[in-house]
């Protein structure tokens, strides 16, 4: 079970307001609740909103909340915070509604202490306020963190800096939301804290905030999944396509003889000539049979009008006989929808000179 807190405060009783963190914690609690395929991620995450005098977070309020949160053993325990955070001598501090300094806010410490006495397996703080990079610091040696085995922290900004708002929402967290859709996804389609950081930190550029990212686990753990940009029994045929981690690509005849036909069946005019016998981008080195054997295949596949028409517009130049076989330089026409497929269209081919 994945368990998150979500919290966004816009509104303080004695100090600036705030405009975009509520609408931040609503557009993380969406994106969050369901993975892409509408399957549940994090059931029912508790949000806390500030958005009025009416609609106040307390600190001991959020204090509750976030003790609650990293209480149970569950195999994720997220908290999200966009509102104002705050620096001094002791440490750093979340500003909750009712705070009138700064320091009078939930201190970091408390957070972490919590977190890293959690039993849940994964424990995730990421937080959207000013300061945030404080989190996770050692209070007696600089430059040293402490967190526990699979505790995660990813802030908006160092300790040092600010987080930004810009058009009433989060700088970081529009990024963290875009992360989440599957920006940051991997190969199969898989979301982590450290991809989202990695996508973050590569998409601020020149703004004066730098994300901060702590962790200590042994594995990545998903937050979300999304679409895989490639099928997963795509992926999975790359461990017969590459046999060997040195060896090249060798697509077997009745594989292409498979893709042919279902190319054919489809209306496209697609024909494969011969084995491949060796790699040269952009185009492939096609070592190709004897004419007779290769006008059979095409007669198979139903395109014996295509590949007439390729033999006699193919230029003498590059008809080279070489022990009975001729070959020649073929541009490669890659399909951008199935991983491994060459396909070769005699209809629109450049012949390499």
């Amino acid at each position: 079970m994945n368990k998150a807190l979500i919290v966004g405060i816009d509104h303080y009783d004695m100090i600036g307001s705030l405009r975009g963190a509520v609408n931040d914690a609503h557009a993380v609690k969406a994106v969050l609740e369901r993975h892409a395929d509408g399957t549940l991620n994090f059931a029912q995450p508790r949000m806390l909103a500030g958005t009025g005098p009416d609609s106040r977070v307390t600190r001991s309020e959020l204090r509750a909340a976030v003790e609650e949160l990293f209480r149970d053993d569950s195999e994720i325990a997220l908290l999200y915070f966009a509102g104002h955070g705050y620096i001094d001598g002791t440490g750093g501090f979340l500003c909750a509604s009712d705070c009138a300094e700064g320091h009078d806010g939930l201190a970091l410490a408390d957070v972490m202490s919590y977190a890293n006495n959690s039993p849940a397996k994964n424990k995730v703080i990421i937080l959207d306020s000013c300061h945030g990079g404080i989190a996770g610091a050692s209070a007696h040696v600089a430059q040293v963190a402490e967190i526990r085995e699979g505790v995660t922290i990813l802030t908006a900004s160092t300790a040092e800096q600010y987080s930004m708002e810009s058009g009433g929402s989060g700088v970081f967290t529009t990024l963290l939301v875009d992360a989440l859709n599957g920006a940051a996804a991997n190969l199969v389609g898989q979301v982590t804290p450290g991809s989202v950081y990695a996508h973050i930190d590569q998409s601020l550029g020149a703004w004066a905030q730098r994300p901060v990212f702590k962790t200590n686990v042994k594995k990545f753990v998903s937050l979300r999944n999304t679409d895989a940009p490639i099928a997963l029994s795509d992926l999975k045929k790359l461990t017969t396509l590459f046999a060997e981690p040195t060896k090249d690509l060798q697509p077997q005849a009745m594989w292409w003889h498979d893709v042919i036909r279902q190319l054919n069946a489809s209306g496209t005019d697609v024909v494969s000539v011969g084995n491949v016998t060796s790699w040269n981008p952009p185009g492939l080195l096609i070592a190709l049979p004897r004419w007779q054997q290769w006008l059979v295949l095409a007669q198979e596949t139903g395109l014996i009008a295509q590949a007439e028409a390729a033999l006699t517009t193919l230029p003498q130049r590059e008809q080279l006989r070489a022990g009975g076989h001729r070959k020649c330089h073929l541009s490669l026409k890659m399909s951008p929808d199935v991983l491994g497929y060459l396909l070769l269209d005699l209809t629109s081919t450049r012949y390499r000179r």
